[in-house]
């Protein structure tokens, strides 16, 4: 019988120690490790994975061609995908419990009959996927389930089937013989990873995982597991709501400032192509502390409603806080307000609120945001035909920013009549071509006389 010793491996990079640590020597993390009981003989792997011995090459003789890209037939997935799925690429895909990952997955399988895919559920029966493919009403396309989660049967099926997409849900629940260790333990979940890695760059077959996440909103396993996989996406969103956001947090094959926008319904999600007329709610004649700005994530400008609510603190500590926008950007803009334009909202509470339920990182936005935080403090109204962009710098003067004939364009399509861009992004730009205003400011107080007059 083979001796037994722990080891302990660091929750974050996959460090391993002989003996237990506060924190860890490579990445730093605290209190991130976790025993494993290991044998000091390792088990035979019976992966039916076939080894394939690689050859040195010259660089010079290696073809640069562009990458082939599979049709997902759904022109938002395939947007954060950047372009489509890679053959031999390896995707995983987190959101929280109930977001509809499983749902996304199987829609989109079921909508390309020209593709042989195998969906292996770790979590569900086959009739409930049944009844899930029933639901979303797709035609039935060339896909074969099966429930399993030991790797080596699931490379059998795999052996048997040959597919040409293989889905995982989720790599949580799958196990290995090699790994002595229960199903989502650190050790099975990067083991499990490396071996389906290691089939779909010798079988050039793409890998979808699907993930669970932690309650911080981050990938559940091992932080190696997220450099492992050549694409991260993540389905965000609130089940309370419709609506949501699929975004890319990592891709080897394209850029991470793409995001997708979906509505969930009862036949599955439907995708969201305009996302101004989603993210912006019924235009309220009278309310303060509504403005609109014309955001730009990934290569689709679409306008947001930012929503502000300036009160009395009722207690000694005055409360900040924000949904969808970063506190401390909000922190800085409101420190600029009270520097540079004179408006004391230290003894308030201001609380901020992208609609929608999106987060957005444009720093376009941050004149949005101060005009609506102004507008509520204020109790006046901000004009509802007037939109803007523009980012604020620490001297109160309106920086420029990317793309701003694509911000106007929106703009002027959605049937406003005036747009307060910055200055230094007139130049070379020909205004007599949007059905719309343009109006320019180089200061904070300059705006803030278009809009409160």
């Amino acid at each position: 019988m083979a001796k037994e010793k722990s080891i302990f491996l660091c929750n974050e990079c996959g460090y391993e120690s002989p003996k237990w640590a506060g924190k860890c020597p490579s990445c730093g993390a605290w209190n991130s490790f976790v025993e494993k009981v290991v044998r000091n003989t390792p088990l035979s792997r019976s992966s039916s994975v076939e080894r394939a011995e690689a050859q040195p090459v010259l660089i010079d003789d290696v073809a640069t061609d562009e990458l082939p890209r599979i049709d997902m037939h759904d022109s938002e997935l395939n947007r954060v995908l950047g372009g489509g799925l890679v053959p031999g690429s390896l995707v995983l895909l987190g959101g929280e419990p109930g977001i509809g990952k499983s749902t996304l997955v199987l829609q989109t399988i079921l909508g390309m009959p020209q593709r042989k895919v195998l969906y292996v559920s770790g979590e569900e029966s086959v009739q409930q996927i049944k009844l899930r493919a029933d639901r979303i009403a797709h035609e039935r396309g060339n896909c074969h389930i099966v429930c399993e989660t030991s790797l080596e049967t699931i490379f059998t099926h795999i052996k048997n089937v040959v597919p040409e997409l293989l889905v995982i849900d989720s790599i949580q629940t799958m196990s290995s013989e090699a790994v002595d260790s229960s199903p989502g333990s650190i050790s099975q979940v990067r083991e499990c990873t490396a071996m389906l890695l290691k089939f779909a760059k010798e079988k050039n077959v793409p890998v979808i995982l699907i993930g669970h996440i932690t309650k911080d909103g981050t990938i559940a396993g091992p932080k190696i597991l997220e450099h492992i996989v050549d694409v991260v996406i993540q389905f965000e969103g609130d089940q309370h709501h419709l609506y949501r956001v699929l975004r890319s947090i990592k891709n080897r094959f394209g850029s991470t400032a793409e995001l997708g926008i979906y509505e969930m319904q009862r036949e599955g999600l439907r995708k969201v192509t305009n996302p101004s007329e989603l993210l912006l709610s019924e235009r309220h004649k009278g309310m303060s502390g509504v403005a609109i700005a014309s955001a730009i994530e990934g290569v689709s400008p679409f306008l947001i409603e930012t929503q502000a609510l300036v009160s009395t603190a009722a207690y000694g500590t005055p409360q900040r806080s924000a949904t969808g926008f970063d506190v401390r950007r909000m922190n800085m803009l409101l420190a600029v307000l009270e520097k540079r334009v004179g408006f004391k909202l230290a003894q308030k509470d201001v609380y901020l609120n992208i609609a929608g339920g999106l987060r957005v990182n444009d720093p376009a936005i941050d004149l949005s945001v101060i005009s609506a935080i102004l507008s509520s403090n204020m109790d006046v109204e901000i004009e509802p035909t007037i939109c803007m962009a523009g980012e604020v710098g620490l001297s109160g003067e309106i920086r420029p920013v990317n793309r701003i004939e694509q911000r106007i364009s929106e703009a002027a399509k959605l049937g406003f009549k005036q747009i307060i861009v910055p200055r230094s992004n007139m130049k070379r730009l020909d205004t007599s071509r949007f059905n719309i205003e343009v109006l320019p400011v180089g200061k904070v107080e300059e705006a803030f006389r278009l809009v409160f007059g």
